[in-house]
């Protein structure tokens, strides 16, 4: 009896010491439980998830296409390899810091003017108080439901240079009227307000959500103080709001280098004459890919672009993180 005791004993001094031992199985039935209970969860990521793996993982491979002169009866692997001379292909070519600063603007001048008009759209979607009228949301979001080609057929209708909606309006006021496609200057103004129609409805249902999701309680001892609707939405709600704006915001800055293809390609009609305030990178790697079929040199520059994108939001995430470490996005 004495011997059980003393290994009884040695044994829960032990456990005492080094823990409790471990229960693999009741941890892994602990596991399954939680993937039972968020099992609609899991089937709803499933085919983004799916997304991502085939068109963003898969095709990494690719990725030594810019580092080789890639030639079809070759492959891939067989391929001579190259080195850097794709990236210094674009980088001393006279039309690199064109498209790149085209790039830079544009991104920046999209994110700064969505941000600000979704906010404002968004604050005040929340101060209509008949909840039930939704029109107002569904005219903001159908225009991001349609493709760029539909897009750009509408934006035809305006700036057609016989028919077209505006120069008959110019035409009616006695001004001069304008061969849009073949003009480059106003073109920054016109591809600025087309992105804003087409996308600020969803980035302002994304504010709104946010916004829903803030306690009313902060708005009525407000109002109890006599706030007005202007303090209300730049004392409460903004602030309340900077989180959700900053991810956001981090994640724009990532696709600063990554222009929007559709916009810049179908808005203009592709027309030579407006490419020195058009072009972007992602236009210029598609006319080098289908004209000249340079393979190498495109995924160059896309590499590029990913690598850019991916210091940027790691360096905005970073300020972010000094500033307020909450708002960070990792």
């Amino acid at each position: 009896m004495s011997n059980q005791n003393t290994s009884t004993s040695s044994t829960e001094t032990a456990e005492a010491v080094l823990g409790a031992p471990s229960v693999p199985k009741r941890r892994s039935r602990s596991e399954w439980f939680y993937l039972k209970k968020n099992s609609e969860l899991l089937l709803l990521l499933f085919p983004g998830a799916l997304l991502i793996l085939i068109f963003a993982y898969l095709p990494m491979f690719g990725v030594v296409l810019a580092f080789k002169d890639y030639r079809y009866d070759m492959g891939i692997l067989g391929s001579a390899w190259v080195g850097l001379k794709n990236f210094e292909f674009f980088f001393v070519s006279e039309n690199a810091w064109r498209i790149t600063r085209n790039t830079v603007l544009y991104e920046g001048a999209y994110m700064i003017t969505t941000t600000t008009v979704a906010l404002a759209f968004a604050i005040l979607m929340n101060e209509i108080r008949r909840k039930w009228i939704r029109i107002h949301q569904t005219a903001l979001f159908i225009p991001y439901c349609l493709s760029w080609v539909v897009v750009s057929y509408l934006t035809s209708a305006f700036l057609d240079h016989s028919s077209g909606y505006l120069n008959q309006l110019l035409s009616s006021l006695n001004q001069n009227t304008h061969m849009w496609y073949l003009e480059s200057q106003p073109w920054p103004s016109i591809l600025l307000t087309v992105q804003l129609w087409k996308s600020v409805g969803f980035s302002a249902l994304v504010y709104f959500a946010g916004i829903m999701g803030i306690n009313h309680e902060y708005y009525e001892a407000a109002r109890i103080e006599g706030a007005t609707r202007w303090q209300l939405a730049t004392r409460i709600t903004l602030p309340l709001l900077s989180n959700l704006i900053t991810v956001l915001i981090i994640l724009s800055i990532g696709n600063i280098f990554k222009g929007d293809f559709g916009l810049h390609y179908f808005i203009p009609n592709n027309s030579g004459m407006t490419f020195p305030t058009t072009d972007i990178i992602d236009t210029y790697v598609y006319r080098a890919l289908s004209v000249f079929g340079d393979i190498g040199m495109s995924s160059a520059v896309g590499l590029y672009q990913s690598f850019v994108g991916l210091v940027l939001v790691v360096l905005a995430n970073y300020v972010v993180r000094k500033i307020n470490d909450e708002n960070a996005l990792f």
